[in-house]
């Protein structure tokens, strides 16, 4: 395991330094400049991004080799993220390429491989998650969609909500429930919907930041073909578990706040404010957190790689990278002074400059706007609390 782990290392450094290199002399100058000002990013945006990846062999590189992929490990996985983050990169949409992917690729049969994981690649088809439901989201089991069995079709019917880029979506990975009186994680299957399908509505939620991340999905008397069901019926509570248990960790939390925390630094310098040792104690606090964090998560990763993983390192990276970067963010909108308070989003739809401060200071207030909610998607805080108390310390 050490030899596997010095060569993983050294992958990681090697990949690393390709991804500078790649963010300096391949990413699109205009793609660079509006993901630097923390813009809004449109979908014709992030399928450039993704295919840009894909034709480095980065957008699937977790994937095993005998499916496209170059069977990267967890720490070239984590790296990768981390420094794209780093960077000030397009987030890596990860519906399609690390969550429904793998799932049909470990558990899908032949035809629905050769369908689908090609298109995943090119992003030819953009993919959401339905997962959560109104009084289904940390408890995912209480989900109520339901998926009744007619001849060769599933009829699906119920809502999912904060769905992230339904609004573009051509498919729609779906928990549903295909039984009645069993067991809540024996019920629930795994079906691919077709967003153009009759009784498919997406409607959106306009979020703080002033724009729509996330939408609601209504599925009413949606036919599915039966040849759209991943596994077997009854085992898509294993599957979402896999899905979970293949994206373990995520690199882009302790990035993003590296990245934040720079930003942060630089803005003390070209903005100093009227307490500079406040503002320079802060900003230590701040420094200290990241290097622990970033100690921490690497050495979770390799923990898992060894297998000597108690089970809630990655929620530990999760609660801690959310809040330090909610923390960065709030301590740059200080700085920012009255160019925090005038917050214009139509500014970050276009080139135009914001009315007040650096150019990029719209971005940091959607930033910090958008994120207030990171400690609640992907697992709340007090979900991961529980996690690590179970896992961890046996309580």
């Amino acid at each position: 395991m050490t030899d596997q782990l010095d060569e993983a290392r050294d992958k990681a450094r090697r990949l690393r330094a390709d991804i500078r290199s790649f963010h300096e002399r391949v990413m699109p100058d205009d793609l660079k400049r509006k993901s630097h000002l923390h813009q809004v990013l449109d979908k014709d945006d992030y399928v450039r991004w993704m295919r840009l990846l894909n034709d480095q062999g980065w957008a699937i590189g977790h994937w095993p080799k005998e499916h496209g992929g170059q069977g990267w490990s967890l720490l070239e996985r984590f790296t990768f993220e981390d420094e794209l983050a780093r960077l000030g990169c397009p987030w890596v949409i990860p519906f399609g390429v690390k969550y429904v992917g793998p799932v049909i690729y470990a558990f899908g049969r032949e035809e629905q491989k050769r369908r689908f994981l090609p298109r995943i690649a090119t992003t030819e088809d953009f993919w959401a998650q339905g997962y959560s439901e109104p009084g289904a989201g940390s408890d995912l089991a209480a989900l109520r969609t339901e998926a009744i069995r007619e001849g060769d079709h599933y009829v699906v019917n119920g809502q999912k909500v904060w769905t992230t880029y339904a609004q573009w979506a051509d498919w729609l990975f779906c928990l549903v429930k295909t039984a009645r009186g069993e067991q809540a994680q024996k019920s629930i299957s795994f079906v691919l919907i077709d967003m153009k399908s009759p009784g498919v509505t997406v409607k959106p939620i306009p979020t703080m930041d002033g724009y729509v991340h996330v939408n609601e999905v209504w599925l009413e008397n949606v036919r599915v073909p039966a040849e759209n069901l991943v596994g077997a019926e009854g085992e898509g509570w294993t599957y979402a578990k896999y899905l979970l248990k293949n994206e373990r960790t995520a690199g882009a939390l302790l990035g993003m706040a590296c990245h934040a925390l720079e930003r942060l630094k630089a803005l003390a310098q070209e903005k100093p404010s009227a307490s500079p040792e406040r503002t320079a104690a802060r900003i230590g606090e701040l420094e200290l957190r990241l290097l622990a964090l970033e100690a921490a998560s690497y050495q979770a990763v390799e923990s898992m790689m060894r297998g000597t993983d108690h089970g809630g390192e990655a929620s530990l990276i999760k609660l801690r990278g959310t809040e330090l970067y909610q923390d960065i963010a709030e301590a740059a909108i200080d700085l920012l002074g009255f160019a925090g308070v005038a917050w214009d989003p139509a500014a970050l739809h276009a080139a135009s400059a914001p009315p007040l401060g650096p150019e990029d200071a719209g971005g940091i207030v959607k930033d910090h706007f958008y994120n207030r909610a990171a400690t609640i998607f992907g697992g709340a805080s007090e979900i991961q609390r529980n996690i690590v108390a179970k896992g961890v310390l046996g309580l």
